[in-house]
């Protein structure tokens, strides 16, 4: 609990001053940090202002602007705070520790990869804007694009780490999507369970079934990625198949490629 008596001595000085501060920006919840956000094509004051839940005049004021007038790589300060990445973060954690829906995270860093990095400044809009409302609203109502269960998710974690661990993190989320597209397509098994286990003319369809590093632990980062995919992002662009691009197997080269992630091939 905060101590307001050494509050009271520290404020003597004026390193108490920041201390009490720093300690109270810590304690009250919902304390905002100022956020600044970089100005890309086809931004607008308003644009900019609704997604942090402002106005154009609000922003106008706060970044001493003459005109409406901005320019791509203009910096502005907008409301909401500034997060510092830390070790075992991803963007999807920091939005559900927020609460706030990914897509809203993604258009305020202007952030439309996975890779973040410690120390790395991220703006983070404020849950209570009515542009994060609706968003999150609206992806609540999309929370997942088929039923799964627990062990479903921890199974199709394990394939992505088992397949795709060492390749970017979008390998990861398109593996899990592999699985769903799978599982939507009338020819293939209809649970994810029965599509990753499945074995087709006496061979399992997965090369980690049948090797056995299924069985291994998913990371951190392949859970993240298989509850992504279950929210509906695909990155393989509705891939049924992914493959190594070292392979030589003429079958696989002659479906049409849908994405190329690192050294992974995604073909329909």
């Amino acid at each position: 609990m905060f101590n307001l008596k050494r509050a009271a001595a520290l404020a003597k000085s004026k390193a108490g001053v920041g201390l009490i501060a720093v300690s109270l920006s810590l304690l009250i919840p919902g304390f905002a940090h100022a956020a600044n956000y970089n100005v890309v094509k086809g931004d607008s004051l308003y644009t900019i202002a609704s997604l942090f839940g402002s106005t154009t005049q609000d922003l106008i004021k706060t970044n001493n602007l003459s005109s409406t007038e901005i320019r791509p790589g203009q910096v502005l300060d907008v409301p909401g705070q500034a997060y510092t990445v830390k070790s075992g973060d991803s963007l999807y954690l920091i939005s559900k520790r927020y609460e706030i829906p990914l897509s809203s995270l993604r258009k305020a860093n202007n952030k439309w990869d996975d890779y973040i990095y410690p120390g790395q400044i991220l703006a983070v809009p404020a849950a209570g804007t009515s542009s994060a409302a609706a968003l999150q609203a609206n992806e609540a109502k999309t929370e997942a694009v088929m039923a799964y269960t627990s062990e479903e998710l921890d199974l199709l974690s394990r394939l992505a780490t088992a397949e795709a661990d060492g390749e970017p993190y979008e390998s990861k989320v398109a593996v899990a999507a592999v699985v769903l597209n799978r599982v939507k397509d009338k020819n293939f098994p209809d649970s994810i369970r029965s599509v990753i286990y499945q074995k087709a003319a006496g061979y399992w369809q997965f090369t980690p079934v049948e090797n056995g590093w299924i069985n291994k632990p998913a990371s951190q980062s392949s859970i993240n990625a298989a509850k992504e995919a279950l929210q509906g992002r695909d990155p393989s662009n509705g891939a049924l198949f992914y493959f190594d691009d070292s392979t030589t197997n003429k079958w696989l080269w002659s479906k049409p490629v849908k994405a190329r992630i690192g050294k992974m091939v995604f073909v329909y």
